[in-house]
């Protein structure tokens, strides 16, 4: 059975439309609900967001559609994605719920869901959800309606949770510039790099429910580049608007992606005996952090993109360290989910006990250069799989060996078809992914 509403990361659209309505969140409670919550002891679900106008909106129809099926609610407010999914666990809850689209625009809203210890919904619980969706519901009596409460040291217990990651290390000398995107993290992120002794110049830090990720944040680094450079900082660490990716400029102003972030953490981890096994990527993975990484004698494994699948294949080997190119990075050591502020200590650790410049240790990999095409179509999983396109990728990939790639998907949230071609000539790149994309448009 196909899921209707779930993709990768939890259910996401236009709010107001289709599937991101009032409506729709009053059921999705009641579902989860019934399938989360009731089998549980203590019957609770706590509930977080990020800075989005709608969150006010959703988040009441979550709780009304929890309480009717007698499922107690801890509301934090804005929160971190990673910060709920931590407090879930913490606080012995039966799920959390996270209301955010992430790094998309402020019209956009979506509804993320952790277990109890944390981690990503199982599709059989998702589906399970989706069943209830379609039912009639039937609420309890009104004495075993459930109940509401906010819960006001949220902050403070994350904010200390991200400093003992760190074991507490002294960020004294560093002068870094903060962007929160205008998210969720916005007070929490910058307590915790000046708590732990950094001077920090933040920016992004004003939400008012319309300027989430707009013109910052991890997708748009631009005005952080230039902030670094303007006060001479050390780096630059980017979040969305959410919180569980982070990207980070170097002191020179150039853009340090999740696979230098992660190449660089498992070189020196491994140089240790800390990496435990191998790391894992996605299709969109850089191949340079794969010939990197095998020059070093590390193993290297793709998933299919999104977190989730990430953490299936660190789980099924037994590994620790994944992710993906957009800075989502997991560290199973510390967390079940990507955490930019953890992933950013992770790295400002490398830093101090290297004692190299964030450039430094980034242009130990080298990228491929990467050209990505996307073609507009209705039907894009039936055009990846056209024999004929497959044929001509095949044949590209082959041609290009060990000096590239060809990768064919269909987007997970819109109506086109993503071709990227990487190799090690830019100019290759460009014209092989045309060459494709051509192809495809005439299908």
């Amino acid at each position: 059975m196909n899921k209707r509403y779930f993709g990768t990361d939890g259910i996401r659209g236009k709010v107001g439309g289709q599937v991101m309505t009032a409506e729709f969140a009053l059921r999705l409670g009641y579902a989860a609900g019934k399938v989360l919550g009731q089998n549980k002891p203590n019957h609770t679900i706590v509930i977080g967001k990020d800075t989005r106008v709608s969150g006010y909106m959703l988040e009441s129809a979550l709780e009304a559609g929890l309480s009717s099926v007698g499922i107690n609610t801890i509301l934090f407010g804005p929160m971190p994605t990673p910060a709920v999914a931590w407090l879930t666990k913490t606080l012995h809850a039966s799920a959390g719920i996270v209301i955010s689209a992430s790094h998309n625009p402020f019209d956009d809203n979506g509804i993320k869901f952790f277990n109890e210890r944390g981690q990503k919904l199982t599709d059989e619980q998702e589906l399970a959800i989706e069943q209830y969706l379609d039912q009639p519901m039937q609420m309890v009596e009104s004495k075993d309606i459930g109940k509401a409460k906010r819960l006001s040291d949220v902050a403070g217990r994350y904010i200390e949770f991200c400093k003992q990651s760190c074991h507490r290390r002294s960020l004294d000398g560093i002068r870094l510039v903060l962007d929160c995107a205008n998210g969720a993290s916005y007070h929490v992120a910058p307590q915790v790099f000046k708590e732990l002794g950094a001077e920090v110049t933040v920016i992004g830090n004003k939400p008012d429910g319309f300027n989430i990720n707009k013109d910052c944040g991890s997708t748009a680094v631009a005005v952080l580049q230039e902030k670094v450079l303007e006060i001479g900082a050390d780096l630059g660490i980017a979040l969305d608007g959410d919180g569980d990716r982070v990207v980070m400029i170097d002191h020179k102003g150039e853009e340090v992606n999740g696979d230098q972030l992660i190449f660089l953490v498992a070189k020196h981890w491994h140089q240790h005996g800390l990496l435990h096994g191998g790391v894992v990527g996605t299709l969109m993975s850089n191949q340079g952090m794969e010939a990197g990484l095998k020059a070093l004698g590390i193993s290297f494994e793709r998933a299919a993109v999104g977190d989730r699948y990430v953490h299936q294949k660190l789980q099924q080997n037994g590994w620790i360290l994944g992710g993906e190119s957009s800075g989502h990075i997991l560290n199973l050591a510390l967390t079940g989910t990507g955490d930019g502020i953890v992933s950013a200590l992770m790295v400002l650790g490398v830093m101090l006990e290297t004692g190299q410049k964030l450039f430094s240790l980034a242009n130990e990999m080298s990228l491929y250069p990467q050209t990505m095409i996307n073609i507009v179509n209705e039907r894009p999983q039936q055009l990846a799989q056209h024999p004929e396109l497959k044929q001509l990728a095949a044949a590209v990939d082959a041609e290009l060996g060990d000096q590239g790639r060809v990768l064919i998907r269909p987007s997970g949230t819109e109506p086109k078809l993503r071709i990227m071609v990487e190799a090690t000539d830019p100019e290759v790149a460009r014209k092989e992914a045309t060459k494709i994309a051509q192809f495809a448009e005439q299908l």
